[in-house]
This record gives C-alpha cells, structure tokens and sequence, in this order.
C-alpha cells in the first residue's frame, strides 16, 4: 500500500472515545483515593505507574516503535518523569489521605493557572494578555470560592489541600520543562510518553521500600483501583488522547480539562458520599472559567501532538505557552489543516514539547 494512502480510522467514533477519556481521568481522583485505603500513597504511586509503563509497552511493541536513544533525551525524560509523574503523583496520593477527591480534582484544573505564572518567569515570549491576566484573576478567585476564605478555610485539611495544589503546579513546572529541553529529540509522542512513564516506575521503585512495608492484607478493591488507575488513567488514556488530538486536532481535544473536575466530583458525592457544599461546584466553575481566558490564543499556533505522560489528574492538564518563531516556522500543518482523510504523520515522529491537552492527573 502507498504510504500516501489514508489509513483507515477506527471505528468507535471520537466523540465516544473523547467520553471515555474524560471518564477515565475523572474517575482516576476516585481511584487514587480508594488505593490509598488499602495500600500507602507511594504504593499506589509505584503501582500506577507500573501498569500504565505496561500498557504503554505494549502498545510500542503493537506499533513497531522504538524508545528513545541519546543519553541527553534520557536525561531530560528523567527530570520530566519526577516532575509530571512521581512527584505530582505521590503528592495528589498524599493530598487524598486527608481531603475528599471532588477538592483533589478541582485543585487539579489550576494548572493552567500556574502555568501561566510560571511561564511569565520561564519564557520571557510569552507575555500575557489583558484577557489571560484577567482570567488568572478571575481563576485565584475561584479557588478562594471552592476554598472557602470567608470561612477561615473551616472544615478543610490546609495541609492536604497544600500538597493537591503543589501536584498541580508540579505539572505546570514540568511542561515548561518539556518544552525547553526536549524539543527536536526525533522520538514519537508515544515513544518518549513510555520512557518517561517508565522512568519514573524505576524512581518509585527506589523510594518506595525506603517509606513503606508491604501491607499485612491485600484488599480486592484498593488493588483493583491500582490496577484501573495506571492501566487505564496512565496507560490506556494516553493512547486515547493521542487519537483524539491527530484526528480532531488539540483545540478540539482540549475540551476534556474542562470535564474532569465535574466528573470528579460527581464520582466522589455519588460513589463515596463525599459531601459538597455550594461554594465547592460554583468554586470549580470559577476556577475552570478563569483557566479558558489564561488559554486563549489564536488556534493556528496550537501544537498538534500531546506531550509526554501526565496520564490522568494533571496531566494531562495545562495546555502550552505561546511557541517561539523558530518553532512555528518549522512546525508541519496543524491536524485541522490536513486534507480529509489524511493519516496523522506517525512515519515521521515529532517530539512532545509542551503540556498535554489535558493532564494530565
């Protein structure tokens, strides 16, 4: 078959797999905090991260893809691994012992927020707008709301609210990263998203005997939550977004931050009989409408291919700062530009270079 020879689309419409996606990550704060029932915050880290390298593994093999080579993209995938996946992961874990997972989802949608603060220091290019300066205003807002200041913060654990905060502005810290080093690399989206999954299971690995003894008792359901949280938010979603995004290109797909809080939430009252108060959903909405305005740009300078591996609650979250000219200039057309019927270019990999259209958590 010619290679320019539109390959076939799956047969599960997007908007489906768009759903499942937004499910997958919605439900990975209800996930974590069954695991943390069960198994210690760094277990259920380690073990999230194992199944989803797993599925990631498999899904290379599948492709005939092959993991990155050159000991300075390691190198940086190593500092990535700890900043979008360990460290974020381990904190949002921690965070879940002492707060409800509706507060762990919606402190997840404020790394836009942050993104945009940081990227005012990290990339001297981006410089904000009256309307995403607006929105960063409008978005502290909202976690002041979901906070409850007017009350003196009552009822909620300061310090477990800290560490899901500091798990968000983990990831936004991360993509910045990303996108200075690990542009040019040569290596497929899903070629980098293994190793760095990947790497950062060998870094739970090694921190995790160090904190924590293997339970007396392994109970069914924390373990299956484990199972679910890496094999599908860390694994599987990866792979669904990466669909998503060539076939209706990352505007479109981006859609799915805005989902996750909500479904999170909804799982958490429905599922754990979490309560919810009214300044909790109306916070959230706040702080989701605040985070769209620190995003708006024009969408013809939008990335086309999702970063490496948040996969799930963060993750895949925060989208990218405004790109230097170098990097539009080189940039091939955005999947909305392609001709119809068109196959996303997989033959020549790109590198991931900013923040997923998500996450990530």
């Amino acid at each position: 078959m010619s290679s320019t020879t539109p390959s076939p689309r799956a047969g599960v419409d997007w908007r489906i797999r768009f759903g499942v996606l937004a499910l997958i990550w919605g439900f990975s704060f209800l996930f974590i905090k069954v695991g943390t029932r069960g198994f210690a915050p760094f277990q259920v880290t380690f073990g999230r991260l194992l199944f989803g390298t797993a599925v990631l593994l498999v899904a290379l093999v599948v492709k005939r893809d092959r993991l990155p080579r050159g000991a300075r993209t390691w190198g940086h995938l190593t500092v990535a691994a700890l900043l979008l996946n360990a460290l974020p992961f381990s904190l949002f874990s921690y965070a879940e012992l002492t707060i409800p997972s509706t507060l762990a989802g919606i402190c997840n949608a404020t790394t836009p927020l942050w993104g945009m603060v940081l990227s005012l220091v990290a990339l001297s290019e981006d410089r904000p707008t009256r309307v995403r300066a607006a929105g960063l205003g409008i978005g502290f807002a909202g976690v002041l709301t979901v906070l409850g200041a007017w009350q003196g913060f009552s009822g909620l654990d300061a310090g477990g609210t800290a560490l899901a905060l500091l798990a968000s502005a983990s990831y936004a810290v991360g993509w910045i990263y990303v996108r200075r080093t690990l542009s040019g690399t040569g290596s497929s989206n899903l070629s980098l998203a293994t190793a760095q999954v990947g790497l950062g299971t060998l870094q739970l690995a090694l921190v995790t005997p160090l904190f924590t003894t293997w339970p007396e008792s392994v109970e069914i359901l924390p373990l299956v939550s484990v199972i679910a949280l890496g094999a599908l938010g860390t694994g599987w979603a990866m792979l669904l977004q990466y669909g998503v995004v060539a076939e209706v290109g990352p505007t479109t797909a981006s859609m799915v931050t805005y989902f996750i809080p909500v479904i999170a939430t909804a799982a958490g009252v429905a599922l754990l009989d979490e309560h919810l108060t009214w300044n909790t959903p109306l916070g959230a909405l706040v702080v989701l409408a605040g985070a769209a305005l620190t995003q708006t740009r024009a969408s013809s300078r939008r990335e086309r291919h999702p970063a490496p591996a948040g996969g799930g609650p963060g993750a895949p979250h925060a989208r990218k700062p405004a790109r230097t000219a170098a990097s539009r200039t080189s940039e091939a057309p955005t999947a909305e530009a392609r001709p119809a019927g068109a196959r996303a270019p997989e033959e020549t990999p790109r590198p991931a270079r900013t923040a997923p259209t998500a996450p990530q958590p």
